[in-house]
């Protein structure tokens, strides 16, 4: 692993949430994985026996990862090994997010949310007084 000197005078991070994480120092592995279920209803129900994620095949799929098959020639000359910065100021981080100050080796970033509406039908009176939802 190609190693540099992170070097960060003043770091002002005002909110972490959803498993997120500031890390400082070197890393091997950053590994992060978040999953929600936004549902958005227009009637305010909750049921305790819904929010499985086993029902919802976009937590399950596997994510494709496609090789990367181009040729690249790179070549780095750095004069100091050193990575300076003075300020930092972060207003947030949320959903397995990761600010990291140092270096890593290898880093899989995952995030998956499924979006569900639940509208109300729309009823209409027929001329029969009869309900017709639409």
């Amino acid at each position: 692993m190609f190693v540099r000197t992170s070097v960060v005078d003043h770091l002002k991070v005002d909110a972490l949430s959803h498993s997120s994480v500031a890390e400082i120092g070197d890393s091997a592995f950053i590994h992060c994985l978040s999953r929600a279920l936004a549902v958005k209803r227009e009637e305010e129900l909750f049921f305790t026996n819904e929010g499985s994620f086993r029902k919802y095949d976009v937590f399950s799929m596997p994510i494709p990862m496609e090789p990367i098959v181009e040729r690249m020639t790179m070549q780095t000359t750095n004069l100091k090994p050193i990575i300076k910065v003075n300020n930092i100021d972060i207003l947030g981080a949320s959903a397995a997010s990761v600010i990291h100050i140092g270096s890593s080796k290898h880093i899989a970033m995952e995030a998956r949310v499924k979006h569900i509406r639940q509208l109300k039908p729309d009823i209409i009176l027929g001329s029969d007084g009869t309900q017709m939802f639409l």
